[in-house]
């Protein structure tokens, strides 16, 4: 059975009495004097100048460096550090000041040491896009200058050391605990960020190929990330053989109830593996026809032509038929059929289809357009125009109408009629009928 050793109460009830006091004498000497007032005054006075200097300072810096690429990329930083940074220069000069006069100096060290903290803590947080564990480091940096103001940090953390509780054969501490859910935090956020920038340089790469580099990035995030986990693991004192039972547990899990999510996973890490689609390939499946954006863990994000953004399972993918545009090569025929009239010049008709084609700046001379006769019909003459585009991403149905709307154009100003449905109806009297009969 688990055991925990906490503070007895009368333990707490007296820690709580000393806090207090500490507290209080801090106060009464340092605080309660004509002097602090004073420094107090100042800071205040030097924070009311810096918030007006960075007004003015913020819209000129972006008004002189606003097309220089490396202020584009830096300028939300410097814009929330413009204020501190400046405050922060005052106040370090007024201390300087106070140390050559033989002066308090106390709130103005102080002052100068909270404005730093703040500095360090809105770069970190800054860098952080998740508001939430923006928020965690925040609260718990401040919470650890504050008690290292009044002098509690070290009775603080005694405290958390001393109260420990086991699991099995590791006693961990709730010190232990928190470090190592902020080391674990940190180590993932670093990982995550180390694992960005791989992914951009392999996107830089031009010898690698697209599903090598998802196949990469996604391999290093995941090593990345599982060894942050286990680093944060053992720094709490956890042995890691403890974690077989629970890995057997996912195990099972992932058998029964995650059949479907493990199945995707393993689908899209062959997809990547086998190179069949790839991000920038033109694909078409169950009636969805677009250019593939992005290859995830559980789906592949596929953007059609009216913008729409299909997130098909990577199952999917592998079971059923997909028809791969651009797989081999990029080159892709178009069949657009066509009827001209019995009457028309035929010679004419296909001669003036394969101008209207070679006309659009999408169809390559190389193959060479045709048209063929597919046959002789009710009413008119079966003809087909096959031609050739290399850019089947930007759509097949626009230029297929493109070149429909030349060839009418073309036919009405060459007199090549489209057939219309005929029939001939014989009407038999009722006398021709009787006589018949």
């Amino acid at each position: 059975m688990n055991e925990t050793e906490f503070l007895s109460l009368d333990e707490i009830i007296a820690f709580a009495n000393e806090f207090y006091q500490l507290i209080l004498n801090w106060l009464q000497v340092n605080l309660f004097t004509y002097e602090s007032l004073i420094q107090l005054a100042l800071i205040f006075g030097l924070f009311l100048i810096s918030y007006l200097v960075a007004r003015v300072f913020s819209p000129f810096m972006h008004k002189v460096f606003e097309e220089k690429p490396l202020y584009q990329k830096i300028e939300k930083f410097l814009k929330a550090m413009y204020l501190p940074l400046i405050w922060w220069f005052l106040v370090f000069i007024a201390w300087q000041v106070a140390v050559n006069l033989d002066g308090s100096i106390i709130f103005l060290r102080m002052a100068t040491s909270l404005i730093s903290m703040w500095i360090v803590i809105r770069l970190v947080t800054l860098m952080i896009e998740s508001e939430t564990i923006s928020s965690i480091i925040t609260v718990v940096a401040w919470s650890m200058v504050t008690l290292n103001i009044f002098g509690l940090l070290g009775p603080f953390t005694n405290l958390l050391s001393t109260t420990t509780f086991t699991m099995g054969t590791n006693v961990i501490s709730i010190l232990a605990i928190i470090t190592g859910m902020i080391s674990m935090v940190v180590l993932i956020w670093a990982a995550l960020i180390v694992s960005s920038a791989v992914e951009g340089k392999l996107r830089e790469a031009p010898t690698v190929t697209p599903s090598a580099r998802v196949l990469l990035s996604k391999l290093m995030r995941i090593v990345l990330v599982v060894l942050a986990f286990l680093f944060a693991i053992s720094s709490m004192g956890i042995d890691l053989t403890a974690l077989a039972v629970f890995g057997g547990a996912i195990g099972v899990g992932l058998g029964f109830g995650l059949q479907k999510v493990v199945s995707n996973f393993i689908s899209g890490v062959i997809l990547l593996l086998d190179k069949s689609i790839k991000p920038g390939d033109v694909i078409e499946i169950s009636g969805t026809y677009g250019r593939i954006n992005k290859l995830a863990a559980r789906y592949t994000s596929v953007i059609s032509r009216d913008g729409r953004e299909h997130l098909v399972p990577n199952e999917d993918i592998i079971t059923q038929p997909v028809i791969n545009w651009t797989f081999s090569d990029k080159k892709v025929r178009l069949h657009l059929p066509l009827n001209v009239s019995y009457n028309s010049d035929l010679e004419k008709a296909m001669d003036l289809m394969l101008e209207a084609a070679m006309e659009s700046s999408r169809i390559i001379k190389n193959p060479l357009s045709r048209v063929l006769i597919k046959g002789f019909g009710d009413n008119g003459i079966d003809l087909e125009l096959r031609m050739w585009i290399r850019d089947s991403e930007n759509g097949v149905s626009n230029i297929s109408s493109e070149v429909y709307l030349s060839i009418w154009h073309k036919f009405n100003g060459n007199n090549i009629e489209f057939p219309y449905p005929q029939r001939d109806v014989h009407i038999v009297s009722n006398k021709s009928l009787a006589e018949e009969l």
